[in-house]
């Protein structure tokens, strides 16, 4: 039986146990906790999985697995993430959070992109990319839009420490206050059938926004570089053609080398069918978006990466159906004015220490680099 997630044998290559892993529908997997659970392998089952209303994301069950021995990686959510309620929440915040809003904002993200590469080459060398790009920049556009003011976002540096406090405390300047910012329109935002959304509901989705709307990102971007560097004349192509950008950046998520699935984990509410094989009610599985992006079946030679490739499919880095990431808009257009803007600005960019001297995070959920040292 293989340990989940597995293991990563390089900062840039895959992990060997995706070679033949998609023969199969559903894979035997033992999580960090001890449990076991199926990993679903194959790109159509897994969207299949997700769209299901027989599997469920709420882990409290009886008999579900463990994704750790603690149950939990730092917090638990005091609302709905599965069934009605989620999807009345989805769709208030999904009617002011939209993608429109997220291009609209290009301009500025750009902007903030170019103050930062000022500021990088100012700096002395070597730089980390982590701490001198990919983190400020993030940080700055989810606040910016959130409408957390400049002096308060030494608030963001610990997602061990999640600020709900600060985050109910804004809401409520915002109440009294409203400004121009993704806040004050959620806190304004009603439907005749949905209603508003209540004051947790505001407090848990606002700080998951803006804990996900920066951590994620801005370790996909410092992975993306990592993996596109690795890459011989990819960096130059979209140098001389920027118009590529936006297709690197769809196969840099697909190739993503800092994350794993193991927080999909779901439960089997009815007895389904995947992939032709039963699985009973009570089951614990996994609809592995990473093993989705490698199946030979939607992408072809999916361990080379390839620019021009034409997917059959669209990479599932951002899950699908109900759980869609509500941020991919806003990581893409940051990812795809990072990436471009940066590669174009310093065409010597390289890494500044070997590539196995790269260390990785110890987590089991999201192993990104600790630190990106680059010279320019």
């Amino acid at each position: 039986m293989h340990e989940y997630p597995f293991r990563w044998p390089s900062p840039v290559d895959q992990p060997a146990e995706w070679a033949g892993l998609h023969e199969e529908p559903l894979v035997p997997v033992r999580l960090p906790s001890g449990d076991t659970a199926l990993l679903i392998t194959r790109y159509d089952d897994v969207r299949a999985v997700l769209a299901d209303h027989r599997v469920s994301k709420n882990r409290n069950r009886k008999g579900a697995a463990r994704m750790t021995e603690n149950k939990q990686k730092i917090f638990q959510t005091p609302v709905a993430m599965h069934g009605p309620e989620h999807t009345r929440v989805r769709r208030l915040i999904g009617k002011t959070f939209t993608a429109k809003r997220v291009e609209a904002l290009r301009p500025r993200i750009a902007g903030i992109v170019e103050e930062l590469l000022d500021d990088l080459a100012r700096a002395p060398q070597p730089v980390d990319l982590n701490a001198t790009f990919s983190f400020p920049l993030t940080i700055r556009v989810i606040c910016e839009l959130l409408g957390v003011p400049a002096q308060e976002r030494e608030h963001f540096g610990d997602t061990s420490a999640p600020p709900w406090e600060y985050m109910r405390g804004l809401i409520e300047r915002r109440r009294r206050e409203p400004g121009d910012d993704l806040i004050s329109d959620l806190i304004g935002v009603h439907d005749a059938e949905d209603g508003r959304l209540s004051t947790e509901e505001l407090v848990w989705w606002c700080t998951l926004l803006l804990l996900a709307g920066y951590e994620t990102t801005a370790n996909q971007l410092s992975g993306s570089v990592v993996l596109l560097l690795h890459q011989p004349g990819e960096p130059e192509r979209l140098r001389t053609d920027p118009e590529l950008v936006p297709a690197a950046v769809e196969e840099l998520l697909r190739c993503q080398v800092v994350g794993s699935s193991l927080s999909m984990l779901r439960v089997v509410t009815e007895d389904i069918e995947v992939g032709g094989c039963p699985v009973p009610a009570g089951t614990s599985v996994i609809p592995a978006l990473d093993a989705a992006n490698f199946d030979p079946a939607a992408f072809g030679c999916p361990a080379s990466f390839d620019v021009d490739r034409a997917p059959r499919r669209t990479q599932l880095t951002f899950s699908t159906g109900q759980h869609f990431c509500l941020g991919a808009p806003l990581a893409r257009v940051q990812l795809q004015e990072a990436i471009g803007r940066l590669v174009r600005r310093f065409p010597n960019l390289r890494l500044a220490v070997l590539t196995p001297q790269l260390q990785r995070a110890e987590d089991i959920f999201f192993p990104a680099f600790t630190a990106v040292p680059m010279f320019l």
